[in-house]
């Protein structure tokens, strides 16, 4: 991959008083074999963007409490064409919070249909935080995206991280944008929040796995920012699969939740990113599931 430029972008947070934080690095790196495909990095979160010669195909507006131009100035340092779409990978805020700036400029959301009808569900609650666009066009399982002769496809693979997670996928360049349910060399995120079922989890990576694709670009740099592979995913679903069984046994002898969470070990992921910090929250959530069927 090759960097295009590197950028510190000083940002203000508001929280009852402005505070200057310390400033998140964005960098513009095209995807070595790819004439139009780009990942954007915004401190610890990264999006794709693919320029055609008709415009735009953005991908989650990573500016949740932060400002969205340094995103929206990166893809003009690419391109004068216009943002068309922007599309949201899942309603989480830290991925789609920021999207006004690109409605502005006139790009169409689009989002799965769950995704849709949670968003409207905060706002309906008034907690809907007012920079979160509501998704134009919404998905259901599957859709495809043509603009300029390049085509992206939107897949929903089942409940993971979240209900309404869209595996984003370029079959041309054999490449997929997968946000937070996959991730590379790392343990899952905390006790794996909007899951409805773990095993549909893993049922969702093995179908992830059976898509056409060579490269993942994931939702946040893992594994000092490379890209992953078939077998980090294969590799996801051992870990899942792995801790199910641990857990399973646990529970079978009485030990969730404490004890589980305290004597569950998975030596064999003992290097991954976040595993003393994640693996305890990670088997409560499992003990959730074979200690009490949720």
């Amino acid at each position: 991959m090759k960097v295009l430029f590197c950028i510190p972008v000083l940002v203000t947070l508001v929280t009852g008083s402005a505070s200057a934080q310390t400033p998140p690095q964005t960098s513009t790196t095209k995807v070595d074999g790819t004439d139009n495909v780009y990942v954007f990095r915004y401190g610890g979160h990264q999006s794709m963007f693919v320029v055609t010669p008709q415009g735009v195909i953005a991908t989650d507006p990573i500016s949740y409490l932060r400002p969205a131009k340094p995103y929206i100035d990166a893809i003009k340092a690419v391109t004068d064409k216009p943002i068309k779409y922007v599309i949201y990978s899942h309603h989480h805020y830290d991925h789609i919070a920021g999207g006004q700036p690109f409605k502005d400029l006139g790009a169409t959301f689009i989002a799965h249909r769950r995704a849709r009808e949670r968003l409207l569900e905060l706002k309906k609650q008034k907690s809907l935080l007012p920079d979160v666009v509501m998704p134009d066009q919404v998905v259901d399982d599957k859709k495809s995206i043509t603009l300029g002769g390049t085509t992206l496809e939107l897949n929903y693979v089942g409940r993971n991280h979240s209900d309404n997670s869209l595996v984003m996928r370029l079959p041309k360049e054999k490449i997929v944008f997968v946000v937070d349910f996959a991730p590379i060399e790392s343990v899952q995120f905390r006790n794996i929040p909007d899951n409805a079922s773990p095993l549909e989890y893993i049922a969702s990576l093995k179908k992830l796995a059976s898509l056409d694709w060579e490269r993942v670009i994931p939702g946040h740099p893992y594994a000092g920012g490379r890209f992953g592979t078939k077998k980090d995913v294969d590799d996801d679903i051992a870990y899942m699969e792995d801790l199910s069984a641990e857990v399973k046994k646990a529970a079978d002898a009485g030990k969730c939740f404490d004890a589980a969470m305290k004597e569950v070990k998975l030596p064999k992921y003992e290097k991954w990113a976040n595993y003393e910090a994640s693996l305890p929250a990670n088997v409560e959530r499992f003990c959730y599931w074979w200690g009490r069927g949720y």
